[in-house]
């Protein structure tokens, strides 16, 4: 039966063996992935139905759902426009402020860094190479500053760090963007309908 490997072991000589870059590529790993996590559960829209759908259901006696932007946007505009319609526009525009802001949130944060992560791969690949070529200058195989095969390591295993980082980032970024555009798309459908339709709505039954 052989001898098991430590995880912690290897994680610590993949980290020691990218150089100092690596250190600072791990809290942009940390950074990274805790402004994609918060976006995740905050850009959660709540429902899979059309702006429209969710308001003629309201008018038919269904419940919006509890969780969610827009059920909650719903909610809070009919709120308003069942108090008054005076300036509705204006209202709507004051209250959903925040809704606004909230899905922006970390934004620039999580496009920032999964830019930042591949260039701090290139910066540590560039260090190796510098290492590489200056132990071949003097043929020194292993030295203090790394020599000839700490070169090449810190230039391999920052490129790889540096990718592990950006590319499920981008991934995530573009979801997130996608679901951050369309729930700024509803925050303005559901003005628009609370202005105009529903007014005509219940005129016509008045």
């Amino acid at each position: 039966m052989g001898v098991r490997e430590n995880p912690f072991a290897s994680l610590e000589f993949y980290l020691l063996s990218g150089g100092y870059v690596m250190p600072v590529l791990l809290l942009i790993t940390i950074v990274l992935w805790y402004g994609i996590g918060y976006r995740w559960v905050l850009l959660d829209r709540g429902t899979q139905k059309s702006v429209r759908v969710l308001l003629g259901g309201v008018q038919r006696g269904k419940k919006l759902r509890k969780r969610g932007i827009v059920p909650s946007a719903l909610r809070t505009g009919l709120a308003m426009a069942k108090r008054s319609r005076k300036d509705l526009r204006e209202r709507l525009d004051v209250a959903f402020y925040d809704y606004e802001i909230d899905i922006k949130r970390y934004s620039k944060v999580v496009g920032t860094l999964v830019g930042v992560a591949p260039l701090l791969g290139l910066l540590g690949t560039v260090i190796g190479m510098i290492t590489t070529f200056e132990s071949l200058g003097d043929m020194t195989l292993f030295s203090q500053s790394g020599g000839i095969a700490g070169g090449i390591s810190t230039a391999l295993f920052t490129t790889q760090m540096g990718l592990i980082v950006a590319v499920p980032g981008v991934i995530a970024r573009s979801i997130l963007d996608r679901r951050q555009r369309q729930i700024h798309l509803d925050l303005a459908q559901i003005k628009d309908l609370l202005c105009t339709e529903l007014p005509s709505k219940a005129g016509a039954t008045s």
